[in-house]
């Protein structure tokens, strides 16, 4: 049987016989929808997963029958159902990391006058579960959901830091798969970074995942043997400056420990 290319969505776990390669395809489906999407063609579903037409046609049309996905018959286009979102929420409620953050996050951006966002990793990738914008100055136009590179950003370099040696390393190895090419950078970048969190408790990004943006990330613990998050303060490279960026590392700091401490005082 033909296989593709990796990517970073893939693993190797796709070489154990218990893996469903249906289940995968049809969640790679769900996951080609971007934030900005609303409705995507069969064609366009197809380009973006890889996916044969036919399989895609299959794939669409469980989803829709599961309330995943819908369908808007007189163009054949596609867009998330409820069931995405249901999804969604009933994840984000085991954390409850919204209500538990969102005020301390908030207090820091108008303090600031950044943007904090909060985010988890879903494989090699950091999405958005919180995001506040401080007022008086442009910020980052992203929100919950949004998904950034996991080694080029400092809300992704947080998150790495944070993670047991073992684990770190199964998945640098899976970035080092998806982009030969970028890794040699990356993992130079994220060297450097393991080093400034050992040092001084926060990482820095400053351009590397986009010329105008540079950011201060810090992991939140949120205990119970559950997986760390990441914060981070973001903004415009004009504004947030190196030496504004080390100014902050330390507050964004003790703004992950005040959330820490009250998720684990919230019962969440």
């Amino acid at each position: 049987m033909s296989r593709r290319r990796l990517t970073d969505t893939d693993t190797p776990a796709e070489e154990d016989r218990r893996y469903v390669t249906a289940l995968a395809r049809g969640l790679e489906v769900l996951r080609c929808f971007k934030p900005q999407d609303r409705w995507l063609s069969h064609q366009e579903i197809a380009r973006r997963t890889g996916l044969p037409q036919a399989t895609v046609s299959r794939l669409t049309f469980t989803l829709v029958h599961l309330g995943y996905l819908r369908h808007q018959a007189d163009s054949g286009h596609y867009a998330l159902a409820g069931g995405v979102l249901a999804l969604g929420f009933s994840m984000l409620s085991n954390f409850d990391i919204a209500r538990i953050a969102r005020p301390v996050m908030q207090a820091l951006a108008d303090e600031v006058e950044a943007a904090v966002s909060m985010g988890l990793r879903h494989q090699l990738q950091m999405v958005y579960v919180a995001h506040c914008r401080g007022a008086g100055r442009l910020t980052l136009g992203l929100d919950v959901g949004a998904r950034l590179p996991l080694p080029d950003t400092a809300m992704g370099r947080a998150l790495l830091c944070a993670l047991p040696e073992a684990e770190r390393d199964g998945v640098c190895a899976h970035l080092a798969q998806a982009q030969p090419d970028q890794w040699p950078r990356q993992q130079r970048a994220l060297a450097a970074a393991l080093q400034q969190y050992a040092d001084q408790g926060y990482v820095l990004s400053e351009q590397d995942w986009q010329h105008e943006i540079s950011a201060v990330g810090v992991p939140v613990e949120v205990g119970d043997g559950r997986p760390p998050l990441a914060l981070t303060i973001g903004g415009p490279s004009s504004y947030l400056t190196h030496s504004l960026l080390l100014r902050l590392g330390p507050r964004l700091v003790q703004a992950a420990a005040q959330i820490s401490r009250q998720i684990h005082q919230g019962g969440a």
